[in-house]
């Protein structure tokens, strides 16, 4: 430790926006529920490229006793997270962490005669959604193919309703990025169970396997509900998907 100049933030100005995410070159801040936080001391020059991107000037620069700059490690870091796909989380303030509060179904929007929405969390995409979001924990989570909300007539009412959402698709994007995702998810939150939703199309099954990929490498037991759609919008198929102990859990 030794007395330096570093990033101070101050979480009641920040507003989540990412751009100092963008402008810091070493990766030292993300956004995490919402609001930019330094992730690691060790990542922070002090040079302070990021004060100048703050539209609500919440970044300051201090001088305090904190853990000396290090380039070896923030290239690593660096790495690792080109390795994983992250660029930088994104910065758009549209992709912010968010829970959604919905009235009782029943009284939503009753004298239009609209179908209220189920949706109570906010980003969806697999690969934009934070680990640690804190509408995972505890909660029965739904992950459902890109396709099979437009497929699938009464998706809110029948598979939505009550968990939070993840979506992706297995043809189009990295397997591998999504079973590591999928695992942060499972191991830091306490994910009390899983349910996958996909497409009857071969290429979509896999959606299936990345979630059972990343239970094992969680090192969990989640139980596991696995439910296809076919093309013309009806479920034809829905299980419990029987796995043995992975016996990594603590």
């Amino acid at each position: 430790m030794a007395r330096r100049k570093i990033v101070k933030i101050d979480e009641e100005k920040c507003n989540g926006c990412g751009q100092c995410v963008d402008a810091c070159a070493e990766g030292a801040i993300e956004i995490i529920d919402g609001k930019a936080r330094l992730v690691s001391e060790t990542y922070c020059d002090g040079l302070g490229d990021c004060l100048g991107e703050c539209p609500q000037g919440a970044i300051t620069i201090e001088e305090r006793e904190a853990e000396l700059f290090n380039e070896a490690a923030t290239k690593e870091h660096l790495e690792a997270r080109a390795h994983r796909g992250e660029k930088m989380p994104c910065g758009c303030p549209g992709t912010m962490a968010k829970r959604i509060e919905r009235e009782p179904a029943h009284t939503t929007h009753a004298s239009m005669g609209s179908i209220p929405s189920e949706l109570t969390n906010w980003p969806v995409q697999l690969r934009l959604v934070p680990s640690n979001a804190p509408y995972f924990r505890g909660a029965d989570l739904l992950l459902a193919a890109d396709c099979v909300p437009f497929a699938l007539a009464d998706f809110h009412s029948r598979f939505l309703r009550g968990k939070p959402l993840v979506i992706g698709c297995p043809k189009l994007d990295d397997a591998e990025y999504y079973v590591e995702k999928l695992a942060d998810v499972l191991a830091s939150s306490s994910v009390k169970s899983l349910t996958v939703v996909h497409m009857e199309v071969p290429c979509c099954s896999a959606l299936t396997r990345i979630a059972e990929a990343a239970i094992e490498r969680a090192g969990v037991d989640v139980p596991l509900r696995d439910a296809t759609v076919s093309i013309e919008g009806q479920v034809i198929q829905e299980e419990c998907i029987e796995r043995q102990p992975s016996g990594k859990g603590g």
